[in-house]
């Protein structure tokens, strides 16, 4: 009998170096690494969601999800024109993500995405058949958005581009100038662009970032209640924009996962509500005092650099003096504390770890604590 073996487009994948390092870690680990806000879902979701369990039937939905859900969505987004037909609710954001790549991407296309990016982003752009190539966010700039990177980097063979603000893994925010350049360069090339948006309620700003939606007509966004409203394990995202792209992402949408669960999507219609942005609002005042705190142990206990987020719940911490980013998070895991290694984001972030601040004060102060007895350890053993 043949050995199997997976088929081309498959082959080299494996678990992201994320999930990689949460399975090495030692029960009891302070987990620092993965995305996941640990407060609880508002109330107000709760309560939604136990009224459609109790009182209401839940069959499917239609495949692209309640009208009454989308048609909130879509008012979100000036270019929509509120339509909602302009929109799919997905299985969480990377669903979509998923959906819009693959709607977009054929054999052999390129499809242009930061670096540092998020892990997934090369690793669908390889299931979609694409090529992926790289616009640097440099690390000497706080990887900061670079237009010139930028322009440099586009060619006339990409077909698709990427970009996420708040950005994961560094938290940085595309600031107003920046988006205008980005539809400055994308103006007169016509390549589709995607819009992660699942960090945007989560900033650290005066304002809220805006979405590149209102910048670029070609955009196709990618949003969800995961991060921001703590509902990770309820899977609601959605992808909106151009209908024929939407229209061909639901279609595969309606063969991969049907519909998104429907008591997920019956809770998140009190979303918009005015307690629920009061949830949101209290959410950033956590999050941004735990990034100060953080920032400060960084400063005073390791003196080390570090990335200073505008928005989502991560740091870029500077480890490069000790080591390449693997070797220094694995030796970390020998001190009970889980981080993430730089290089699985991209070349430019290697020699950094990402540091979540998904995690109380006091655990993060231990955490650090830990931190610097691994990097300790490390320049001890390396003399």
């Amino acid at each position: 009998m043949n050995k199997f073996a997976p088929p081309k487009r498959l082959q080299g994948i494996e678990k992201s170096v994320i999930r990689q390092m949460l399975d090495r870690a030692r029960p009891g680990s302070i987990n620092l690494g993965l995305g996941e806000p640990d407060l609880p879902t508002p109330d107000v979701i709760r309560r939604a969601a136990v009224k459609a369990i109790v009182e209401e039937q839940n069959g499917y939905t239609t495949h692209s999800g309640l009208l009454s859900l989308r048609e909130k969505i879509a008012a979100e987004y000036p270019y929509l024109e509120n339509k909602p037909d302009q929109v799919v609710i997905t299985a969480g954001s990377q669903e979509a993500l998923y959906l819009a790549l693959l709607a977009l991407v054929e054999e052999g296309d390129e499809v242009l995405l930061p670096n540092p990016a998020f892990v997934a982003y090369p690793t669908i752009v390889q299931m979609a058949g694409g090529t992926s190539t790289f616009y640097r966010l440099p690390r000497e700039n706080g990887f900061a958005f670079d237009v010139d990177e930028f322009r440099r980097a586009l060619s006339p063979r990409t077909k698709v581009i990427v970009c996420i603000s708040p950005s994961n893994p560094t938290g940085r925010v595309l600031s107003r100038d920046d988006l205008v350049s980005i539809g400055d360069a994308l103006r007169d090339h016509g390549a589709y662009l995607i819009s992660d948006e699942i960090y945007r309620d989560l900033y650290y700003t005066p304002e809220r970032p805006g979405s590149l939606s209102s910048f670029y007509d070609r955009t196709i966004v990618i949003g969800g209640l995961s991060k921001s409203m703590s509902m990770t394990g309820w899977r609601l995202g959605w992808l909106c924009g151009d209908e024929a792209v939407v229209q061909a992402a639901l279609v595969l949408h309606g063969y991969v996962t049907t519909c998104a669960s429907t008591v997920s999507q019956k809770a998140s219609l009190v979303a918009w509500s005015e307690e629920a942005e009061q949830a949101r609002s209290g959410f950033r005042e956590t999050f941004r005092a735990r990034r100060d705190h953080l920032l400060s142990l960084i400063d005073s206990e390791l003196a080390l650099k570090a990335a200073a987020p505008e928005g989502a719940f991560y740091t870029m911490l500077d480890v490069s003096a000790y080591g390449p980013s693997m070797k220094v998070a694995v030796a970390l895991l020998d001190q009970g504390v889980i981080t993430v290694p730089g290089v699985g984001f991209g070349s430019e972030a290697e020699g950094f770890l990402r540091v979540s601040f998904c995690a109380e004060q006091d655990t993060l102060s231990e955490g650090v604590r830990r931190i610097k007895n691994g990097l300790q350890d490390l320049q001890d053993f390396s003399r």
